[in-house]
Formats: C-alpha cells, sequence, structure tokens
C-alpha cells in the first residue's frame, strides 16, 4: 500500500490528573545489589575503567561500569516498579535485552546510522518545531533510546546542557558520541548509559526533560517505561516523544500491520508495528499531553506518528 504524505487534522487531548500519587504507586529506591555494593567501597583504589561499558563476559569491566554511573550527579540504580524483576538496571539490562553478538549489533547500529537518512530528512521540520520546546527551559536532558543521536543537533548546542543518552545497545555509543560532538556539545556534557528504559540509572526528579523518539515500540514495557520517564522528571519537567502506532482499526493498512508484525518484531529488534501507544501515554498520569498525529511517506508501513509534549 502507497503511503502519501498526509498531514491529519492536528487534536488535542489534555489530561487534567490529581498531583498526590497514592504510596502504592510512587516508585521507590531500591538498595545496590551486595556486589556492586563491594565495588563502590573499593572506588578510591580502583580507577574506572575508560571505556565506561557494561560487559556481561568480564566482572571487572561489568562493575567499573556501575561505579562510573554512580560516580555522576544525577545517577543511581532504581527501578520503579512493583513488578517481579531484578532490582537494578544492569539486571535489568540483562534480562530485558541479552547480550547479542558483537556482529549483530554492530551491524544493526551502523544500519540505523545509515538507513534514516530520508526520513530524518521528512521529520526534520517537526522535530525542529518540537524540540523549540527545550529552548531556555532544560538543563539536564535525557534521551531515551538514543541510538546513534540523530535528536542530538536539535537540542544539544545550547550552553550548559548536559545530555545522557540511554540505549541497551553498547555499539551506538560511538555514532551517539559522534553526533554530539558535531552538534557542538562538549564531551564533558555527554554521557552513554548502557541500559533499558525500564529502568533507568538516574535519580527521581533529576532531569528537566525527557526525549523519546520511535522507542516505545520496541521496549518490552511501555507502561513502565513511561512510569520511569515520570519517576526522573522534576515536577513540571516535559517529555518530548515522536512515536509510530498502530493504524486505524479496519483500515488495510491496520490489516497489514497485524499481519507483519511478528516478522517485523523478529527482524527490527523487538519494533511493533500495532501498539497504541499514545493511549499508554495518556493514561501514564502526567498532568497533561498534547500531541497530533502525522503520516510520513518515508514510515511506508511505520504510520502513522504521534508527535508531542507531556507535562509531568
Amino acid at each position: 500500500m502507497l503511503i502519501h504524505t498526509t498531514l491529519y487534522p492536528k487534536f488535542h487531548c489534555t489530561h487534567k490528573v490529581n498531583s498526590s500519587v497514592s504510596e502504592s504507586t510512587t516508585p521507590k529506591d531500591v538498595p545496590f545489589h551486595s556486589q556492586m555494593q563491594n565495588e563502590l567501597k573499593k572506588r578510591v583504589k580502583d580507577p574506572l575503567c575508560s571505556s565506561n561499558k557494561f560487559c556481561f563476559c568480564c566482572t571487572r569491566r561489568h562493575f567499573m561500569a556501575a561505579l562510573g554511573a554512580a560516580a555522576l550527579l544525577p545517577i543511581h540504580p532504581s527501578h520503579a516498579s512493583d513488578v517481579s524483576s531484578p532490582a537494578n538496571p544492569m539486571a535489568m539490562l540483562n534480562r530485558l535485552h541479552p547480550p547479542r553478538p558483537d556482529w549483530y549489533e554492530e551491524f544493526y547500529a551502523t544500519a540505523m546510522n545509515t538507513s534514516m537518512k530520508s526520513y530524518e530528512a521528512e521529520i526534520e521540520g517537526y522535530k525542529s518545531e518540537l524540540f523549540a520546546n527545550l529552548r531556555g527551559q532544560a538543563k539536564q536532558i535525557l534521551e531515551i533510546g538514543i541510538g546513534t543521536g540523530p535528536n542530538l543537533k536539535y537540542y544539544a548546542s545550547e550552553g550548559g546542557t548536559s545530555v545522557y543518552g540511554v540505549d541497551p545497545n553498547r555499539k551506538m555509543e560511538k555514532y551517539a558520541q559522534a553526533a554530539a560532538e558535531t552538534a557542538g556539545l562538549p564531551a564533558a556534557n555527554f554521557k552513554f548509559l548502557h541500559a533499558v528504559s525500564e529502568s533507568l540509572p538516574l535519580r527521581d526528579a533529576s532531569v528537566d526533560a525527557v526525549i523519546g523518539t520511535l522507542v516505545l515500540c520496541s521496549v518490552s514495557d511501555v507502561n513502565l517505561t513511561l512510569q520511569e520517564v515520570r519517576r526522573v522528571l522534576k515536577p513540571g519537567g516535559i517529555y518530548l516523544f515522536v512515536e509510530h502506532v498502530a493504524a486505524a482499526d479496519g483500515t488495510a493498512l491496520r490489516f497489514v500491520q497485524g499481519l507483519l508484525d511478528p516478522l517485523q518484531q523478529a527482524v527490527a529488534d523487538g519494533c511493533h508495528f500495532t501498539r497504541k501507544t499514545g493511549k499508554n501515554i495518556s493514561e501514564a498520569g502526567f498532568s497533561n499531553v498534547d500531541s497530533r498525529q502525522v503520516v510520513l511517506s518515508t514510515a511506508s508501513l511505520i504510520n502513522p506518528h504521534i508527535i508531542g509534549i507531556a507535562r509531568n
């Protein structure tokens, strides 16, 4: 089915919620794993590994990467959920995104860095408008699913901005760092964190803004990711999102998406065609959500998109 460039009528959905959150739903901090605690006791004697990567095949580098994360001001291991799961970000990474072979992660990172150019060119206008909301409003920014860093050019050049980029594919780091440098972001102001969005290694209320573009389609748990987004955002902080969602029920496109969804998940690192992500965001507990829907000709079956801003 050929999808032509079409702009849906803009709509706004604003949700007002009670600012108080019951204790049963408030994210709780959790302690370090006991081995991590032991490593932290040695931090003065044992310098950080220069790679700052999590490595599941080397115990020393595994814990030194955790130590590096702990040294950053807003970072600490926390898991905001009452579900039965590991209690720290590294364990969640290992469970939800088990280590892939190096060749696979490198191939996927390279493909993402080279194959998205036409898509990024078409969506540039929408992103420029969306990221303008960050100007003068955000100094501490987290981008979940940062990938190769295509969004950094829109917001990273503003003076004094610090950016934390989270991605489960460790091979994305060199591309994201290059993108940060090109965008004019000093190396000291950018930190790549090897983690999953369902367990962010940052403290509660530690960032002014969270950014996520084409990431909720592939996370293991959309609602848990949104809980984490809200947890790390400061009161009044903003969440900027661009996501593709399922086409309208009953349409030919929706039928094809349903048919090909299992294959898409297998070949596109867990990406789903059929998620109703807009509904998840609107029900996540943000004080308000303002979004619109667009269709992009370069996105083929990955349509429509929702573009918007949610305030914590």
